[in-house]
């Protein structure tokens, strides 16, 4: 019998719940890999890719998310920019699909087989969140009672944070997408907005 491999993957990471204290991603720590959710490819052809287009949609899907709850936009950083850039690059480089090692921003993570999803998509997975969002001090901010469940989403609409920089990374099997935002959101005992 042939095995059927997979044609499409993703897999999220929470929103670097090191910077917020929580024990699941406590820096010193090694988690488990997350788990590789397969879904079917809605199209045979690789989404569009370009430095111009992240900028362009990742920008658009942060700030209406916001202005539906009227908070201030995002404004385009290219020290974030490039931060997520050599991170991006470093998960490809290694195939390692972990947060970063770092403090002072926050940092959304994605990835999926390469070329396969289009960076609308990336992003409306991480604001799909939303359906589980409570608006309640962190880490309390989730009806599963699972912070990482809604911490994607509760970053791009963190009151506090003022800009984002994203970029992607790809190895020969994954797409890898990193955003950093300052200052960071998801801060223990705050309410998102």
């Amino acid at each position: 019998m042939a095995l059927m491999m997979p044609k499409r993957h993703v897999a999220l990471l929470a929103l670097a719940l090191s910077v917020i204290g929580l024990p699941a991603c406590s820096a010193g720590t090694s988690a488990p890999a997350p788990e590789r959710v397969v879904e079917a490819r809605t199209s045979g052809s690789p989404a569009a890719r370009g430095s111009g287009l992240l900028r362009r949609v990742m920008l658009a899907r942060h700030n209406a998310a916001r202005a539906e709850l009227g908070l201030t936009p995002l404004a385009w950083d290219e020290a974030l920019a490039r931060d997520a850039q050599r991170y991006a690059e470093q998960m490809a480089q290694s195939g390692r699909f972990a947060h970063a090692d770092q403090h002072g921003q926050g940092e959304n993570l994605f990835t999926g087989t390469r070329g396969a999803y289009s960076y609308a998509e990336m992003i409306d997975l991480w604001l799909a969140e939303r359906r589980d969002f409570v608006n309640a001090p962190t880490p309390g901010f989730s009806r599963t009672g699972r912070a990482g469940d809604v911490a994607h989403y509760t970053q791009i609409v963190w009151r506090g944070t003022r800009a984002i920089g994203c970029a992607l990374a790809a190895n020969a099997r994954d797409d890898f997408l990193v955003c950093r935002y300052s200052p960071p959101g998801n801060v223990v005992g705050e309410r998102s907005y």
